[in-house]
């Protein structure tokens, strides 16, 4: 929790410094809810005070954890749960936030769970002697681990903790422990690839995901906690090319063919008779509408169309033919405006 906070200060991102991180966020996030729009059309100043209880949670109460009496702990872990329950409400994140409440859960004092449940904490018969050593052990191996993976990350290298960090750099392939950064530098535009395919190479028709955006008028869906990797990851895609992405060609070539399985992670094929003969992907820009364009359209999105993301892709028997984007008409302005 406590890294969370600190990679945005240390990261140098304008936004978190600034304070209006929050004020697109909830947009270009990669997978938002529909009540993520209603949070959208808050005033900047409930966004800003939002960053500020942000920080307060993540950066100072982590050591709450560690102060000794019957208050301090179970405050800070009410807090982290009711972040992780409004991260929820506006996001969809898998099980991470589901995963991350239950460790909160083990913050709280067995007596509490006796006193709602109604049991007693089951004790075992007998430890054997040599487990509390074995305890020290470990956990002397994890303070020297956490120690030299935070002098990393606060930037802290002189030549004396050159033995640490050698002693350390042992257990790196077992992945006991690593650095955490969600959202340490913001994406300030949501950027969108749309998928579509045609059979004479000028009329396209768009292939619809669960999901990911993709029509004007559908509002964001919740998935969580199913994590729906394939519209996950074509967030991700649509930040870098797609020669960088060669399970995004795979993809493109699987829907040429017509893979039930593929087809199957969609939401709606609109080739259902046989494949289209062609396929291209398109890049957008999206954005939240506002009141006003909610009620005269019906729209939750609006979209400007930038560039081709990649070649037309078609398929001729065994033989995959690319043509440019040259080839065809290029983007026609903002949809849905």
């Amino acid at each position: 929790m406590f890294l969370s906070g600190f990679v945005k200060v240390r990261s140098g991102d304008r936004s978190w410094r600034d304070l209006t991180a929050l004020t697109f966020h909830y947009e270009t996030q990669p997978l938002p809810t529909r009540a993520a729009w209603y949070i959208q059309q808050l005033p900047v100043w409930f966004h800003k005070l939002s960053t500020l209880v942000m920080y307060a949670i993540e950066l100072a109460l982590p050591f709450a954890i560690f102060i000794p009496g019957s208050y301090c702990r179970p405050i800070a872990s009410l807090a982290f749960i009711g972040f992780m329950v409004l991260i929820m409400i506006t996001g969809n994140y898998g099980f991470f936030n589901l995963a991350t409440i239950a460790l909160c859960l083990l913050l709280f004092d067995d007596s509490i769970f006796v006193r709602f449940f109604g049991a007693a904490t089951p004790q075992p018969d007998s430890l054997p002697a040599i487990l509390p050593s074995v305890g020290v052990v470990v956990l002397i191996l994890l303070l020297l681990l956490s120690a030299n993976l935070v002098f990393r990350i606060i930037g802290i290298n002189h030549r004396c903790l050159n033995p640490l960090t050698k002693f350390c750099g042992w257990f790196d392939r077992f992945r006991i422990l690593n650095s955490y950064g969600l959202f340490s530098v913001m994406t300030p535009k949501r950027l969108e690839i749309l998928i579509e395919g045609s059979d004479d190479g000028k009329e396209w028709r768009l292939y619809h995901f669960r999901y990911k955006p993709g029509d004007l008028d559908q509002p964001p869906r919740r998935a969580a906690p199913h994590q729906p990797r394939l519209d996950w990851q074509m967030w991700f895609a649509a930040f870098s090319d797609y020669r960088y992405n060669p399970w995004f060609t795979a993809l493109m070539i699987r829907l040429l063919e017509g893979r039930p399985e593929v087809l199957a992670l969609l939401e709606e094929n609109p080739f259902t008779a046989r494949p289209p003969s062609f396929i291209r992907a398109v890049l957008y820009e999206f954005h939240f509408t506002d009141w006003a364009t909610r009620r005269r359209t019906g729209y939750w999105w609006r979209r400007e169309k930038k560039w081709f993301y990649s070649p037309v892709l078609s398929l001729k028997g065994e033989e995959r033919q690319l043509m440019t984007a040259d080839e065809l008409n290029g983007p026609e302005g903002t949809e849905g405006a």
